[in-house]
């Protein structure tokens, strides 16, 4: 045998091996796939972009900066229909912010609430508990939404305005209600509630860890009121303690003067609030219910209150099966505030569809409500990953 046949037959073995390699083939069908991606990608980027051309529709993102030309009926920051469409998003992306974190407080306190009680002694909290689960969880969002804004639309007119307390009113027009006139001591008062709230989680992560080294209870509950109600009450006093109330009144057809939120906002909020509610109450009612039995009696033959063994032997345990799936509920209301375009909510949808209609820039609109979505939503994975670590049990 000839040296260049014994190199052959080795070049041959060589290949026939690397073909055989699981990791080479792994890496190798990567390739393929990324480029097969790539190359897909591409020729629909030619396609949208030849049929734009055809229909004489320019493409990029400078129609953001021309006058959009609408108004929008409910804003957080000043806008008319002399501003750009590029503010009008910014005020569609506001608005969604606005519901979706209103959403998702309330819907953690109704769905907390709600789970503790399914799985409490007293059998008529348990069934009220129970009968709002099943009814909400079983209703679909958008039906829960239509029903709300029905329910507001049908109240009383501004002149016949229900009125629980003095200068509080429910219409047809919204929620109309008091609120302190503007004064520039309320800034200090925000920067003193902001470091208290700083201020009593640092003192409820000291007594924590305490307790863990020493075993030593220190009550954190009252304390920390004390701290996040003191501190702004102190800077309100030190400024003098303006306080000026707007009063709504009737005037004509509608209320002037103190703050409304509009019918809209009130139905999305309540319809994704109750829905999503009901998600996390059988989240909450599952981690409790995963906590070994024998530890909550132990707990109770020692005597401890059944507070603190919610609060410090069930809960703690229980957060590791709660977070996860909290974290896509979270996700979701983000996500069906979205269904405010059915009943007139000015969010991002709104504002983006009306968007597309007048520039006829439909990949734009429609690239730039599913970026804003995908920011928020990642934004809010990477919040809950970071409170999962914070709260997980670490194990000694």
């Amino acid at each position: 045998m000839t040296v260049a046949h014994e190199a052959n037959i080795d070049i041959k073995k060589g290949s026939s091996s690397l073909l055989h390699n699981l990791a080479f083939r792994g890496v190798a069908y990567q390739v393929l796939l990324a480029a097969a991606i790539v190359l897909l990608a591409y020729l629909l980027y030619q396609n949208v972009n030849a049929n734009l051309e055809k229909q004489r529709i320019a493409t990029g993102f400078d129609f953001l900066n021309e006058t959009s030309g609408f108004d929008i009926g409910e804003t957080l920051i000043e806008y008319d229909s002399e501003d750009s469409y590029g503010r009008a998003l910014l005020v569609g992306i506001m608005n969604t912010l606005s519901v979706a974190a209103c959403g998702i407080v309330l819907a953690t306190i109704l769905g907390t609430i709600m789970g503790i009680a399914r799985v409490s002694r007293n059998w008529l909290a348990s069934i009220l508990a129970s009968g709002y689960v099943e009814i909400c969880r079983n209703v679909p969002v958008v039906l829960h939404v239509i029903f709300w804004a029905s329910v507001i639309r049908n109240l009383p007119s501004p002149k016949q305005a229900l009125s629980p307390m003095e200068g509080v009113f429910l219409a047809n027009r919204g929620f109309i209600f008091p609120v302190p006139e503007p004064n520039p001591a309320y800034t200090w008062v925000w920067v003193a509630l902001a470091a208290g709230l700083v201020l009593a989680f640092g003192f409820n992560y000291w007594a924590q860890k305490h307790r863990e080294k020493t075993g030593k209870y220190i009550a954190t509950l009252w304390p920390c009121m004390g701290i996040v109600i003191g501190l702004p009450l102190a800077a309100w006093l030190v400024q003098g303690a303006p306080l000026v109330w707007s009063v709504p009144e009737l005037k004509g057809f509608n209320f002037r003067g103190g703050a409304s939120l509009t019918p809209e906002f009130i139905a999305l909020l309540i319809g994704i609030t109750f829905y999503t509610g009901a998600f996390i109450a059988e989240i909450v009612r599952a981690g409790i219910q995963s906590v070994p039995v024998g530890q909550i009696e132990a707990s109770r033959a020692l005597g401890i209150r059944r507070g603190f063994i919610m609060r410090y032997i069930t809960f703690p345990q229980a957060l590791r099966v709660i977070v996860p799936p909290t974290t896509s509920q979270y996700l979701s209301l983000t996500k069906n505030s979205s269904l405010g375009v059915l009943i007139g909510y000015p969010d991002l949808v709104n504002v983006g569809n009306t968007t597309l209609n007048q520039t006829g820039q439909a990949v734009e609109a429609i690239a730039v409500m599913m970026a804003v979505y995908l920011g928020i939503s990642l934004t809010i994975s990477l919040g809950m990953n970071i409170y999962n670590r914070i709260v997980a049990i670490k194990e000694r």
